[in-house]
Parts: structure tokens; sequence; C-alpha cells
């Protein structure tokens, strides 16, 4: 009877929860159309506050639609960003979506793993990412060329363009090896427009299998963490 109790009282609580987070999004929508379309309205578990979801950002509000907060919230007891967290599974990416056929495929090992990734042959932080692949296996990697920096159209026509793009991918990266002038016409407009739309605005960018987005280089030893936990995906 008291495990029925409770079931039922949780049950109340989230419908309540819900009704007021769809209250507070009515609100926003009304009062402030310069917001743009509201995605989603959720309760935040934080200060009483609702996470607000519009033009593909993480905003806060208070119970009142009153004010909007922007920024980090940080645990101090755990220094965790807590924000940045919520950010990552509310702007999750569907993996499989992904157009494939714009992506260069390397597969290392028994290809088991998986990840996408963003990058820009004129980004430091690209060519350092490339260099700690090489001590990660076991994964299938699908590469989407940026050109963001001057001069990287190019480098992204050469390697797209080259018979062996994999091949010619690495030798650029890692040994610095410029690829022929490529011929061919590379994607290079659709894999920017590809880049707008997932919000991705500098390189690199990493996509993992649970469709988290990670922004920035990383190191193998937290690749490797990130693959193993979505490996069953």
């Amino acid at each position: 009877m008291i495990k029925l109790f409770l079931l039922l009282l949780a049950s109340l609580s989230f419908s309540y929860a819900h009704a007021d987070a769809a209250k507070v999004k009515d609100l926003l929508q009304k009062n402030y159309p310069q917001l743009g379309q509201i995605e989603k309205a959720n309760k935040a578990n934080i200060l009483g506050l609702y996470e607000v979801v519009a033009q593909g950002q993480l905003f806060y509000t208070d119970e009142k639609a009153q004010y909007l907060f922007t920024g980090n919230i940080i645990d101090l007891k755990t220094m965790r960003n807590l924000t940045e967290e919520r950010s990552r599974k509310l702007f999750a990416i569907d993996f499989n979506s992904l157009p494939f056929d714009l992506a260069i495929k390397k597969v290392k090992g028994n290809g088991q793993r998986k990840m996408a990734y963003f990058s820009d042959p004129n980004c430091g932080f690209c060519q350092k990412l490339e260099s700690e692949l090489k001590n990660v296996d076991n994964v299938t990697l699908y590469l989407f060329m940026l050109s963001i920096f001057q001069g990287s159209d190019k480098k992204v026509q050469g390697v797209w363009c080259s018979k062996d793009q994999v091949k010619a991918w690495d030798n650029l990266m890692l040994n610095h090896v410029q690829p022929p002038v490529g011929t061919c016409d590379a994607p290079t407009a659709k894999l920017m427009e590809l880049s707008q739309k997932l919000n991705i605005n500098g390189t690199p960018a990493l996509i993992f299998a649970d469709g988290v987005l990670i922004p920035g280089f990383r190191p193998a030893a937290e690749l490797e963490k990130s693959l193993n936990s979505t490996l069953s995906r």
C-alpha cells in the first residue's frame, strides 16, 4: 500500500513539474517573441530554475518567466560544469544520420568503436589530435574536413581528390606533406553547411556514437574513455 502511494505521489509530482514547464514555455513564447521559437522548457532542479532551449542555446529562467539567465552553472563541490553536461545531452546528434558520404572513412583494427570528427588542415590542435589518434585502435573514424582557415580549401580539395584519401590526410597532418592540387569537385560548401547546421563553430569537434558533441582537442586517454562508454551504441 505504501509503495503504491509513493508511486502515485511520484507520478503526480512529475505531471505537476511537466505542467509548470509547459506554462513557462508558453509565457516566454507569448511575452518575448524576440527569443524566437522556444524548443524546450524543463525543470532544471537547480535553484528552482527552468532550463530553456531557444536558437540552439541553453538558457535558464524563473518560474514566472520574468528573468533570463545565461552562462554556466558550476557545482563547486565537484567543480562539474552542470550547464555543459546538460547541453551535451540536450544537443546530442543522431550519429547514424550524419552524411557519411561527405566524410573520409578510416578503419583501425576491428573498427568496432565509432567517432566522427570535424577538422581543418591548418588547425594546430587538429594536427595535435591526429597525433593522439595514432594511439587509438579498434575504431572507425569519419573525418569531415572543413575550410575555416585561410588556404585550407586547397588542401581539403587536394586530400578529397586523392586516390588514397586516408593516406593523403595522414601525410598532410602528421608529416606536413602537401597533397597534389586537386582537380575534382570537393564538397567544401556542403561540409561548411553541415557544420553550421550542427552548430560547430571551430575545430576540432568530436562526435561520439551516443551523439554527444565535444568541442576541442582531447588526448588519447580521454578519447579511449569516451569511445568505450559508447561501445554498445
